[in-house]
């Protein structure tokens, strides 16, 4: 387990400011929540901590320790938005999670742990064999987290990972996250524009506005009694508010079917 911490993070785009002196902390074994309107910063920020974008000032530290952002093995991986793009339709899956693996594994070895990750996610081993066309956008996105574990993360970034999937599937896909993450003791920074759903996965939780974080701390007192007007306005605009602190009650559909 590692600790995740940006220290006053700026990324510019030209003369726009995405992330402006951002500090955040993911402690070890934890998962926080990122949430805030579209054009916030959160992906950005995302992109910036896995090396995709780079920081125009600040740190970003896993253990005290500047996150490496180059080589195969990056001990912060990615699980992106869009499970349809974020695997090439031309590998079989199996292949798209052994290709994210370390070098000196034996092809046996790779069959086997191939099996054990996908096992991992909820999905037959079998599906393996098949393409990313031949699978449903919850079984990809179950494919993408499989492919973000082979590497043997110490931090995972899910960015928006339910918002392309249908809701009749999304609280599969967030149990899923919760089993990992205890199962893994993984650091987890979990971004997403829905209340509710940060509300169910993450302890933590911080708003971001305009590139900065407003608002930052345990969920259930920023989501329950938030003191920032633009918090406060993001919980009025949700359709059918719950009373503070009262999760959501996402379905667990079948293991294989979503």
């Amino acid at each position: 387990m590692s600790e995740l911490r940006l220290e006053h993070v700026t990324v510019r785009f030209g003369r726009a400011t995405a992330v402006d002196d951002v500090s955040l902390t993911v402690p070890s074994g934890q998962i926080v929540g990122l949430v805030g309107e579209s054009g916030s910063g959160k992906s950005t920020l995302a992109r910036a901590i896995v090396g995709l974008a780079k920081p125009q000032a600040g740190r970003i530290l896993l253990d005290g320790v500047p996150v490496p952002v180059r080589g195969r093995n990056r001990p912060v991986q990615m699980v992106f938005q869009d499970p349809y793009s974020s695997l090439d339709p031309r590998m079989t899956i199996g292949e798209s999670v052994a290709e994210a693996m370390g070098p000196g594994v034996t092809a046996a070895g790779r069959r086997a742990e191939v099996g054990r990750l996908l096992e991992l996610v909820h999905l037959d081993p079998a599906r393996a064999r098949s393409r990313p066309a031949q699978l449903s956008g919850g079984q990809r996105q179950r494919v993408a987290l499989a492919r973000a574990l082979a590497a043997r993360p110490q931090v995972v970034v899910a960015d928006e990972i339910t918002s392309a999937l249908d809701v009749s599937i999304q609280g599969a896909v967030l149990n899923l996250v919760c089993e990992l993450q205890r199962e893994l003791g993984l650091s987890v920074l979990f971004i997403s524009h829905n209340l509710a759903v940060v509300r169910y996965v993450a302890g933590r939780v911080a708003v971001m506005r305009e590139g900065r974080i407003v608002e930052n701390g345990p969920t259930a007192q920023v989501l329950g009694a938030p003191t920032h007007e633009y918090t406060q306005a993001l919980l009025a605009a949700v359709p059918g508010r719950r009373s503070p602190g009262t999760p959501p009650s996402p379905e667990l559909s079948g293991r294989n079917s979503s």
